[in-house]
């Protein structure tokens, strides 16, 4: 069977990974590992640190043993956090290390703008707005055009971890805007994989949240076209893509 592996910082909204793997039907496995994440904190010198070569490379092996065709950092600030050209060497190391196709979060977000030929997006971040403000400065190295970016002060995973449903819905309709072609929720801390039919339907337009564009990123690299509605526009959209 086909096999994705997480690398996934600390604990906080891992639980989304089994759920997405029922929800696509169990025709892929998602094995995850948690990484070492240092200090808990949306702070870029923390941030630095939690996406450092050798944390992520310590739990490679482990993913490999548990049949991981493909990785991906699952983490959206401490991959942004480098740069455009940062998070690339990023994942290339990644990759090299591995020995196997890797991405991370970030680049999931901006690959799965492209399938979704989205150019403008808002930003209904967790993270502080300094932040917030280098997804938008990557997204827009990407192509993408931030017609809105809107931060939320909360300095850590753990606490995002505790947000339920209602939250997530009062995050992405504060962090909406009529021009925005679709809404990005960043953080992979956020549980999001019960809740994307009820986003979307509120916001009427394609809601994108870390944990769903991750598993995306992953069966496009390898090459696993999967229609599931009810993961979102993007899963119901783009299937015919990723191959």
């Amino acid at each position: 069977m086909a096999s994705v592996g997480f690398l996934y910082p600390g604990h906080s909204a891992e639980d989304d990974y089994p759920r997405l793997e029922t929800l696509l039907g169990g025709s892929v496995r998602l094995p995850l590992v948690h990484t070492d994440i240092g200090e808990d904190a949306h702070r870029a010198d923390a941030l630095l640190e939690m996406g450092s070569a050798t944390r992520l490379a310590a739990g490679v092996d482990e993913l490999k043993e548990r049949g991981a065709q493909a990785v991906v950092w699952a983490c959206t600030s401490a991959s942004f956090i480098y740069g455009w050209e940062g998070a690339h060497d990023q994942v290339r190391e990644l990759s090299v290390t591995a020995g196997l196709p890797a991405s991370s979060t970030s680049f999931a977000f901006a690959h799965a703008l492209q399938a979704l030929g989205a150019r403008r997006v808002a930003i209904a971040a967790t993270y502080p707005d300094d932040v917030a403000e280098y997804f938008r400065a990557f997204l827009k190295s990407a192509g993408a055009e931030v017609v809105s970016t809107r931060g939320s002060g909360i300095i850590t995973a753990a606490e995002v971890g505790t947000w339920g449903g209602e939250e997530v819905l009062a995050l992405a309709r504060a962090g909406d805007h009529p021009d925005a072609e679709a809404v990005l929720l960043p953080d992979t801390a956020l549980h999001t994989a019960a809740h994307l039919p009820a986003l979307e339907a509120e916001l009427r337009k394609p809601v994108l949240t870390a944990n769903q564009v991750t598993a995306w990123e992953g069966l496009r690299l390898l090459g696993r076209p999967l229609c599931r509605p009810a993961l979102g526009t993007l899963f119901a959209r783009t299937a015919g893509d990723l191959a």
